[in-house]
């Protein structure tokens, strides 16, 4: 059959008198599927066992005599387990299969149509602005006080640059001028710091 991990499906001569064998084998196997497979997330081997264990007790007609369910007591003496133990029961029956997004919260907080997703978080796109921010500081500290001025006012406070040449006495062409030396000179440094950068990291790699 090659369910069991020595059959590979082979045609063995002897496999009449491999049934008190093969019969554990494939049990076991079968058994460890339906241990593994049907749970959509992962738990530990443990957890699975104290569950199942906790819920054979719960539906054993000895342990509740008066038709009611059992309390935690009676589970314990029934199961042979701890108080703790059977506390960990319904943390994993939720495991057993994951909570949809689309689920409605408490209605009597939130709105009928608030789910679980809208409590998800989402990528703010402004700390990749923050990153880009600190990693020029240190290059438009390098430039003269003219050029830092200049590319303060035109990005920072979106100054035209005419009226930045209005502003310093300058043509618009050479402010223009400024500007674009001044986002080499800072494109350059960026570049050279990242490239050191990188090559300590090799360096301590290699190490």
């Amino acid at each position: 059959m090659g369910v069991g991990p020595d059959g590979q499906g082979e045609d063995r001569p002897d496999a009449v008198g491999q049934g008190p064998f093969a019969i554990p084998a494939i049990t076991g196997e079968l058994k460890r599927h339906f241990r593994d497979h049907p749970w959509d997330v992962h738990v530990p081997r443990r957890t699975q066992e104290l569950r199942n264990k906790v819920r054979k007790a719960i539906r054993e007609p000895s342990t509740a005599l008066d038709g009611r369910p059992p309390t935690v007591a009676q589970i314990v003496e029934h199961a042979c387990l701890t108080e703790e133990e059977v506390a960990r029961e319904p943390e994993a029956l939720e495991n057993y299969r994951p909570l949809s997004l689309d689920v409605a919260l408490d209605r009597s907080v939130h709105h009928d149509d608030y789910t679980l997703l809208d409590t998800l978080g989402a990528a703010d796109d402004r700390f990749g602005l923050v990153e880009n921010r600190e990693t020029v500081k240190p290059a438009l500290a390098k430039l003269p006080e003219r050029e830092r001025r200049i590319l303060y006012w035109r990005f920072f406070k979106d100054v035209t640059q005419s009226a930045i040449a209005a502003e310093l006495g300058l043509s618009q062409m050479h402010v223009s001028r400024l500007i674009s030396r001044a986002l080499a000179r800072v494109r350059t440094e960026v570049e050279q710091h990242q490239a050191g950068q990188d090559t300590g990291r090799e360096d301590r790699a290699a190490a």
